[in-house]
């Protein structure tokens, strides 16, 4: 039998449980085994990585996770040998185990016990994973993500997307209808504010001189200047400067009045975060380089962030994720989610925006950058700038996989 007669056999007989489960007036889900569960890195546009989980019924789910160095090679020789033979219905299961609810075998080391809590490669593994295991679930089931976290509270997200000049964020907004943009100097080559400071390319830990936090403001004002304030603007700062740098710049954007300012400072460092947020009037958000509950807790028990930014792509998955913005909910600090996917993992990410109360917006970083958009199945924003909701079965997206085949890395095997 070739794969595409036992794909399609599959897909017939979990239609066939699917129908009699609805005229049943039940839920049955079906019994499945994982057979493998594989990763892959392409070649151009920011190294995307998918993951891919196949039971031995036939049916599959794929991920995404991002911002990693070698996460890929975890899931391959790590993961694939710890989940064959599991249920990938277990999903918490599986992510318990991850951080190390039992002892496993991992097909090697490191051991989970030296590992829960942190970040880095092995958390945005787990993280790509526990996405695949979601579609995978919506799929069996025939539910979208977000019925399986408890349902939808809204049909559409509102985004924002990026802008490196003012008149490129007057065109976007025209066209596209956005209410908000991301803007910040590192989105275009930023050598000519760079190269003001005391060391010339250096970019990060910066002591800011004068003309650079002038540079910063005044950017950020001709965006205010060419969109008026119908059009929330964040500043970006990617976590270049210092403490004093940081906090001059928002204090001297502040009549500019952004949406929030990103990462003034680094985000390692909670109580640098506080008196940034305590001696300026802007709200300070920060959390792509944060990771789990555990390490959103200081930020918000010290509440030194106006706005969190979790990357449920690599802070511990979507369930993570919508544990994160419950914690959030109780100090009345809303999600914006950070979001630097193609549309598979920005969709999956919008499972969790259509769930959570304190959504606030999300991010869609690459939304026309065709590096991205050619490796899944459209994606486009409604008349209004909005993301739909997906209804579909699982994430509600498929990879385009002659694309993915194209610019797959010579070293993996195509999904």
């Amino acid at each position: 039998m070739d794969r595409r007669s036992f794909i399609g056999g599959a897909a017939a007989f979990y239609g066939a449980l699917l129908g009699d489960a609805k005229a049943a007036g039940t839920s049955r889900a079906p019994k499945l085994r994982i057979r493998e569960v594989r990763a892959i890195r392409l070649k151009n546009g920011f190294n995307p990585r998918f993951v891919r989980v196949y039971t031995e019924e036939g049916l599959t789910g794929t991920g995404e996770f991002v911002d990693t160095m070698g996460a890929e090679y975890i899931i391959n020789n790590n993961f694939n040998v710890m989940l064959k033979g599991r249920d990938p219905l277990e999903i918490q299961s599986i992510v318990a185990d991850f951080n190390g609810y039992r002892r496993i075998n991992l097909g090697g080391p490191p051991s989970v016990v030296f590992i829960k809590g942190n970040g880095g490669p092995y958390l945005t593994a787990a993280s790509g994973v526990e996405m695949a295991l979601w579609d995978l679930a919506g799929k069996a089931l025939g539910l979208p993500i977000h019925q399986l976290l408890g349902g939808k509270i809204r049909d559409r997200v509102p985004v924002y997307v990026h802008a490196a000049s003012p008149k490129e964020g007057r065109e976007l907004v025209n066209r596209l209808k956005l209410r908000a943009l991301k803007v910040g100097l590192d989105y275009s080559s930023d050598d000519w504010s760079i190269n003001k400071g005391f060391e010339k390319g250096k970019r990060f830990g910066l002591h800011m001189t004068n003309n650079q936090i002038d540079d910063t403001v005044n950017f950020f004002a001709g965006f205010r200047k060419e969109l008026g304030l119908d059009t929330e603007l964040g500043l970006e700062l990617h976590a270049h400067y210092d403490l004093e740098a940081g906090l001059k710049v928002c204090q001297q954007v502040e009549q500019y009045r952004p949406l929030f300012v990103e990462e003034p400072t680094t985000s390692d460092n909670v109580e640098s975060m506080v008196r940034i947020r305590n001696n300026s009037r802007v709200p300070i958000a920060a959390g792509e380089n944060i990771y789990t509950r555990a390490g959103f807790r200081p930020f918000l028990e010290k509440q030194a962030l106006s706005i969190i930014q979790p990357d449920f792509t690599k802070a511990g998955g979507l369930m993570e994720g919508l544990k994160i913005a419950a914690m959030a909910e109780t100090y009345n600090v809303p999600v914006a989610p950070h979001g630097v996917c193609t549309p598979l993992g920005t969709m999956g990410i919008n499972h969790v925006c259509a769930v959570i109360p304190n959504f606030l917006i999300q991010e869609f970083t690459h939304y026309e950058n065709k590096l991205f958009t050619e490796l899944c199945e459209p994606v486009k924003l409604d008349a209004e700038g909005c993301l739909a909701v997906s209804n579909a079965p699982g994430i509600g997206v498929e990879l385009n996989e002659a694309a993915v085949r194209e610019r797959l890395e010579p070293e993996f095997k195509m999904l």
